[in-house]
């Protein structure tokens, strides 16, 4: 470990590592030192990219593609890392989809989708990675500022599944703390992606609702991550940490 690879040696899971703000976080942890495995579920190519940046900067990725609601394949995925690089010391949950529509008119499937990777996903995979982490490991759930603030019409069962990670998030850190695992949430806002374009039909009225009167970016989230996973965090656990502009401010 040096000042500037902090991570060295370590190596880092990244559930919905291919784009975004998973993307991000995945090519930041590899420049501090980690080695990285990196799940994906639709675009192998975009996945291989990220893993091409990797090692072309000296680091070191493996991808694997792996649906977060398939609890086997998640559970087998984490193994898969922690077989190939000997090891396993940081998981960030990244992995969510946001299914948008009022209590009226939301489906049952869509409703149960959300739950399955939103919520279920992250403790199955906390679970197994905990199994191959020693004293010093690292759990980050990318959440959400929405777990706080819901703003809009349209949001109610994307903000629960957020709300439910900050619960899990502190029973965690008391089950694992006296291993030495920290288990954290980071909750962004509104953030410049493909998903979410800082110039997107609703970008203007979110603005409007924070203090910054911007987007972030995913390199900010990244560094954030970064942070948690590095060692002058090993005094916070059981936090869920806003990272929104002053969105909920």
């Amino acid at each position: 470990m040096s000042a500037t690879h902090p991570l060295q040696g370590k190596v880092a899971f990244v559930q919905g590592g291919s784009r975004g703000i998973g993307a991000a976080i995945a090519r930041r942890l590899a420049r501090e030192g980690a080695a990285v495995a990196l799940t994906y579920m639709a675009s192998a190519e975009r996945a291989e990219a990220v893993v091409a940046d990797i090692t072309a900067a000296g680091g070191q990725s493996i991808a694997i593609r792996a649906d977060s609601a398939d609890a086997a394949a998640l559970q087998q995925a984490v193994r898969q890392a922690a077989s190939h690089f000997g090891r396993l010391d940081i998981l960030v949950n990244n992995a969510g989809v946001l299914a948008w529509g009022t209590t009226e008119d939301l489906s049952l499937e869509d409703f149960d989708r959300t739950l399955a990777i939103n919520v279920r996903s992250v403790f199955v995979a906390s679970q197994e990675a905990a199994r191959h982490m020693q004293e010093g490991g690292r759990i980050i759930n990318i959440g959400s500022t929405n777990a706080d603030r819901m703003p809009v019409a349209g949001g109610a069962v994307y903000a629960m599944s957020k709300s439910a990670l900050v619960g899990l998030v502190k029973g965690m850190a008391r089950d694992l703390g006296p291993r030495g695992i920290t288990v954290n949430n980071v909750q962004p806002g509104p953030v410049d992606t493909e998903m979410n374009p800082d110039a997107g039909e609703s970008a203007e009225q979110l603005k409007a609702l924070m203090a910054l009167h911007r987007y972030g970016k995913a390199e900010e989230i990244a560094g954030f991550v970064a942070y948690l996973a590095g060692p002058e965090a090993g005094y916070v656990t059981g936090a869920s940490l806003s990272i929104d502009g002053g969105f909920a401010a």
